[in-house]
């Protein structure tokens, strides 16, 4: 079974090609980092446009990558939300329109559970998946969730951000230091030759016993300081991206230990762009070692936003039965059931 999965959620434009729900025959993924890095961040009117001019090639390239003619493709998957109303819509209706020109069936898939299935497929640095159910934690952009998987299209919400996600706290605090976009990349690199302990910043939400998060008061700490002190430079400034990257992470590490606690369960897949995270790796698998559960990250281009996930997700939906009619739209807002 041959699937072709779409994603155009945010400033990605990516198509895959995914057999028998495993095997990735390919995964092309167009960047607009360099569009967006002159604002500071994404501009949802600029990645429709960019959406718009880009996507038909990537189809195209992703097909000749698999040696897939269009025909023999046997259903097409298209993210239909969350994400930036736009973009969505860019994939979504060319995947309709491609599923009616082939008399394919088409699916709408939830980006998040893109995000949950990426650790699925068959990849020369994934580990084996881990088995159901398994506590997520799916951190990225516009996410920073935690999850009880019970199976495929079976999860539980156990908590959420309450404000920012942390990606988009290192993305916002790499714009306050002038590191660009997107800064959380840079953060990751300059955090790992200063002092974690060198600068004190507060973790969100200490006395609570919740599995919630919150990013915005560590982002105005930074601010703050920033303002009092001015920017730092050179040592000083990788003590800052360490010492930020620190209140992140400490905190991702301390709910996904206690989600794991709390359901009673040994196995924890960490999901979502901010999973590529040196820093968040390295704490978690030292939490991993000290606490004796399994730890499963996917390899950093399926952390990212990519369509083999939207295409394995599609499969299993396909599989499941489910079909996406020619009026199927999008939800920004689209929830995890």
């Amino acid at each position: 079974m041959l699937v072709l999965g779409l994603e155009t959620s945010c400033d990605e434009t990516a198509a895959a090609v995914v057999e028998d729900g495993k095997a990735i025959r390919s995964n092309i993924i167009s960047s607009q980092v360099l569009v967006h890095a002159e604002y500071g961040g994404v501009v949802p009117e600029v990645a429709s446009r960019q959406h718009l001019a880009t996507v038909v090639k990537v189809v195209r390239a992703a097909l000749a990558e698999a040696r897939v003619q269009p025909e023999e493709i046997d259903g097409i998957a298209a993210t239909c939300g969350p994400g930036l109303v736009g973009p969505l819509l860019v994939g979504l209706e060319l995947g309709k329109s491609m599923a009616y020109a082939l008399g394919r069936p088409v699916v709408g898939v939830n980006h998040l559970a893109g995000h949950l299935a990426a650790i699925f497929l068959e990849h020369a640095t994934n580990p084996p998946p881990p088995p159901f159910p398994h506590v997520a934690l799916l951190v990225s952009g516009g996410h920073t969730t935690l999850f009880r998987v019970e199976g495929q299209a079976r999860t539980c919400l156990l908590g959420s951000t309450r404000d920012d996600a942390a990606g988009e706290a290192f993305d916002k605090v790499g714009k306050l230091l002038g590191l660009g976009y997107p800064g959380g990349v840079v953060i990751d690199r300059l955090a790992g030759a200063g002092d974690a302990k060198a600068i004190s910043l507060p973790r969100a939400l200490p006395g609570r016993e919740d599995l919630d998060f919150s990013f915005s008061g560590l982002k105005t700490a930074v601010a703050t300081r920033l303002f009092a002190f001015g920017r730092p430079e050179g040592p000083a400034l990788a003590d800052f991206c360490a010492s930020f990257q620190a209140a992140v992470v400490d905190v991702l590490v301390r709910k996904a230990r206690r989600a794991l606690a709390r359901e009673n369960l040994c196995d924890l897949l960490v999901c979502g762009g901010v999973a590529a995270n040196r820093g968040l790796r390295q704490a978690l698998a030292a939490a991993a070692a000290e606490d004796g559960f399994s730890l499963y990250v996917p390899a950093p281009v399926l952390c990212t936003d990519n369509a083999a996930m939207i295409a394995l997700a599609g499969t299993w939906a396909l599989a499941r039965g489910e079909r996406g009619a020619l009026d199927l739209s999008v939800d920004p807002g689209l929830p995890l059931s």
